[in-house]
């Protein structure tokens, strides 16, 4: 098989053939570290390659195949990681200058990628420590869309939607703390799951640990539904050293759940969210999605969905963001060596976190608490959430929109992205699927969101959206 026929093949198709030696994890090895040589210069998705450690591990998986071990769900697969997750002896740059190091260990992800056979090819491109919807730093160069590379590629988990849509992987392991792995599926055209917050454990790591509220989670980053099911299924489930919040339950058989359907569903539909401003274009795809649902045999209805004022929503989520952050890192912003060698964009976002009064935090809680009550309820009557995913495709790097569906943007860095974020805050799964393409050839994306614990349905929607309207054979030029 050709290095584009392995790089563009689902990892359950991949984890078939090794299985039965029709190809060996060495060559996938090989074929993957070829297209990255190639390409990866155009992209920016990587930041540090593994060379010696991805063909050390491919060479112990080869072993296991002619020995007729028991093979994990991802045995031979590549799995890039993104660079805010660390891998023991790997260079671990979390997108930031002053916060380069070598990991001493592998974070609890990695180890589970490990311990179900996938290989570490890799860490991915990030903003400096994930604050920002696309991707770039001083560390590395901007992370660019296959699709156009001009346009950007979105964040924070810009590197890896690049590397699986253009190709290098077919899996790639994300983070999403505000929609970072929901907002670069819609900007490359990949599917992309937030689980429930508290499904896939992380082990603790500094304050951010200890909150009664976390909001970020690991998530896969696939072409497909089964094989993003398939990670997820590898990720999730309880540990005993993880940070605080993490469910204790064991997970569900998510790929069981591709089979499902959704005949029978109650579905709403909220193409702005309560008010926010969206492209013409994103809003024709999104209703058009939520025609075939119906046409499947769901009952879909618009929804009157309105957590809050959106400017205030944002609000809510920038406040509890940002004192996070300052929480967490503000001793980068308060040295003044660090400080010059911040980004703009993660500067200011630590220096808003200090400036924030005791009030403004609690009152960004009380609003959390509203929210979750409310989409609780908004639950209750329906089984799904269809909103769009992005409020505009992928724009020019650099250059985020200033002007949305006719409105002037008050937040031109965010403002692309007001559909994401209150998920976070709520906890609930959402994924990304691609539902089109814009009039000048970039995907758009649907967001499904589902009730809290339920990712089953999630999966279930969007495998058979996947099924209705296949997008995987829709391939950016250029990576052949």
């Amino acid at each position: 098989m050709s290095h584009t026929e392995l790089g563009y093949m689902t990892a359950y198709q991949l984890r078939h053939h090794i299985s039965q030696k029709d190809v060996s994890p060495v060559e996938v090895i090989a074929a993957t570290l070829e297209r990255i040589d190639r390409y990866n210069e155009a992209l920016g998705a990587f930041i540090t390659v593994c060379y010696d450690l991805a063909i050390d591990q491919a060479r112990e998986a080869e072993q296991a195949v002619l020995g007729g071990e028991e093979l994990g769900p991802l045995h031979g697969i590549p799995v890039p990681i993104k660079d805010l997750e660390a891998v023991k002896g790997i260079r671990f740059t979390h997108g930031s200058v002053p916060g380069e190091e070598i990991a001493t260990t592998d974070a609890l992800c990695v180890e589970r990628v490990r311990a179900a056979g996938g290989i570490i090819i890799g860490k991915t491109n990030t903003p400096e420590y994930g604050y920002a919807g696309t991707t770039e730093n001083l560390v590395y160069e901007s992370c660019r869309n296959p699709w156009n590379t001009e346009r950007t590629s979105g964040g924070s988990s810009g590197g890896s939607a690049a590397a699986v849509a253009a190709g290098l992987t077919a899996m790639a392991q994300g983070s999403d703390g505000g929609g970072s792995v929901r907002i670069p599926c819609s900007f490359t055209g990949i599917y992309g799951i937030k689980a429930t917050q508290g499904r896939i454990p992380r082990r603790h790591v500094g304050p951010q640990s200890w909150s009664p509220i976390n909001n970020s989670s690991v998530g896969p980053m696939t072409r497909s539904v089964r094989d993003a099911a398939i990670l997820l299924r590898c990720l999730a489930g309880p540990s005993s050293d993880a940070e605080y919040g993490t469910l204790e339950e064991v997970p569900p058989d998510f790929e069981a759940a591709i089979r499902r359907g959704v005949k029978g569903l109650k579905i709403a539909l909220s193409v702005d969210l309560g008010g926010a401003a969206v492209d013409p274009q994103v809003v024709e795809k999104v209703r058009s999605a939520a025609q075939f649902f119906q046409a499947q045999g769901a009952t879909v209805e618009e929804g009157d969905f309105r957590a809050d004022d959106p400017e205030e929503q944002f609000r809510t989520f920038f406040d509890f963001f940002c004192a996070r952050g300052y929480a967490a890192y503000g001793g980068l912003a308060d040295d003044e060596v660090s400080r010059g060698k911040l980004t703009d964009y993660f500067r200011q976002c630590l220096e808003h976190g200090r400036s924030l009064a005791t009030s403004d935090f609690i009152r960004a809680l009380n609003n959390i608490g509203r929210y979750r009550s409310y989409v609780s309820g908004f639950f209750d009557r329906y089984d799904l959430l269809l909103t769009p995913t992005t409020a505009v495709s992928a724009f020019p790097i650099g250059r985020p929109p200033l002007e949305i569906g006719g409105r002037t943007c008050s937040h031109p860095d965010w403002d692309f992205l007001p559909f994401t974020y209150l998920f976070n805050l709520t906890g609930n799964p959402a994924a990304n699927i691609p539902c089109g393409f814009s009039e000048d050839g970039l995907p758009i994306g649907l967001q499904i969101v589902g009730r809290l614990g339920d990712e089953e349905t999630v999966i279930a929607a969007s495998a058979a959206f996947e099924e209705g309207r296949p997008w995987a054979e829709k391939q950016p030029g250029g990576f052949d």
